[in-house]
């Protein structure tokens, strides 16, 4: 079972979230974060690089130097307030009419390092440090990380009280996305939240924050090193998430383009496709997948159907069934000459938020050459997955809305 425990949240007083509130430090560029940052935006904190001029790597010494000083600042004119004793909290996110309810909590490092906080991506050194340094610097998580488990009645049960009361934060996003915060300080709802995820709920499942997770993790590590009074009592054992339900969240498509066709002319990769697909020409209008092992192609101005023949994947393997394996093997590695979707520069990644227009913008620009649109892994795959331990390919799920950034932060001491 997992180890979770409330915590002393530092957030924006009420009258001041929406300009706190922020994006995560991911989702924009640093050039895209200056036009949106106004004066209390979190960003001056995760992307502070916007602060010079000129813009300074994100990396500089300096950077990180105002990442602290800023973070400090927030606090010291109130922009920023600890809470005075330690909640859990409940966010819930609403995109296209259907909402979400997380939890947010303290989940343990023991778990991470122990497999109780499961992973289906493999992370990279690079990213996992960059994100260790502004941990340390900052003594704190700044932004959650998002986490599944398998529902819970009885958790359920709880978050559906305090929604019906009204919420301490209540917005919408710039994408139109809702967002809503409650405060659980009854201790006796904290007691209870806590005594139903250590005694019946067996794991988290990481749907997006590897990198930070396993960040905070490492950071954990580090200070119990440093610490030879270490009792594993101490903030830093755990680190800050939201924990969703995996009947509520949704995975939306992650879809592919590429440069060339490797040397073949259209009609030539259009012929070798029906080896392995029964190919369609759908026209000019967009056509989405419809259902698994069912792919949509966009070349030369038409959108084709791609329906992998039977025989071309194995349904018994967790990762041999994903379209994402199915794609890779038959055509942008077989067709393509693509064998490393991670270094790769000829094929690049478009989230299924952008909509499977970008697919053919990018192809009608004459940036890429052909677009590919995939069905959406299932919660129930990827937690399959997650359970046996297996890695998915490389840009195979996406999540929205995004965790929004500010509404809670976690101090590790």
């Amino acid at each position: 079972m997992v180890k979770v425990r409330p915590f002393a949240a530092v957030r924006p007083p009420k009258n001041i979230v929406t300009e706190v509130a922020a994006p995560p430090y991911d989702v924009l560029n640093s050039e895209e974060a200056l036009k949106m940052a106004g004066e209390k935006s979190l960003l001056h904190i995760t992307k502070p690089e916007i602060d010079f001029e000129p813009m300074l790597p994100d990396h500089d010494p300096r950077v990180y130097d105002r990442a602290v000083k800023n973070f400090r600042d927030w606090q010291d004119r109130g922009w920023l307030v600890q809470d005075s004793k330690p909640c859990y909290y409940v966010y819930a996110q609403t995109m296209d009419g259907r909402t979400q309810y997380g939890i947010v909590l303290c989940a343990n490092v023991d778990d991470y390092m122990e497999g109780r906080i499961k992973k289906h991506e493999l992370t990279r050194k690079d990213k996992e440090d960059d994100r260790m340094i502004h941990v340390r610097i900052q003594n704190a998580n700044i932004e959650p990380v998002f986490f599944a488990y398998r529902d819970n009645a009885a958790l359920d049960a709880i978050v559906a009280r305090y929604v019906k009361g009204a919420p301490e934060y209540d917005f919408t996003d710039e994408n139109g996305f809702g967002h809503e915060f409650w405060v659980i300080a009854d201790e006796g709802d904290i007691a209870a939240i806590t005594e139903i995820f250590t005694t019946r709920v067996e794991a988290f499942y990481v749907a997006d924050g590897h990198h930070r997770t396993a960040a905070a993790a490492r950071v954990g590590e580090e200070k119990r090193a440093q610490n030879p009074a270490h009792d594993g009592t101490e903030e830093y054992n755990y680190f800050m998430a939201v924990c969703f339900p995996e009947s509520q969240l949704k995975i939306i498509d992650y879809n592919r383009v590429v440069k060339d066709l490797n040397g073949l002319t259209p009609a030539q990769l259009v012929e070798k496709l029906g080896d392995d697909f029964e190919v369609s020409c759908r026209g000019a209008e967009i056509y989405s997948p419809s259902e698994l092992h069912e792919f949509s192609m966009y070349l030369e101005g038409k959108w084709y159907s791609l329906k992998a023949r039977p025989g071309r994947y194995d349904d018994s393997d967790p990762i041999g069934v994903l379209d994402v394996t199915v794609l890779s093997n038959l055509v942008l590695d077989k067709l393509l000459g693509i064998k490393d979707l991670r270094t790769d520069k000829r094929i690049d990644f478009v989230g299924g938020i952008r909509g499977l227009g970008e697919l053919s913008r990018r192809v009608d620009s004459g940036e890429m050459k052909v677009a590919f649109a995939l069905y959406p892994v299932s919660m129930e795959q990827l937690i399959n997955i997650a359970d046996s331990g297996s890695i998915m390919p490389p840009k195979t799920t996406w999540f929205e809305p995004k965790l929004r950034s500010g509404l809670a932060i976690h101090k590790l001491d």
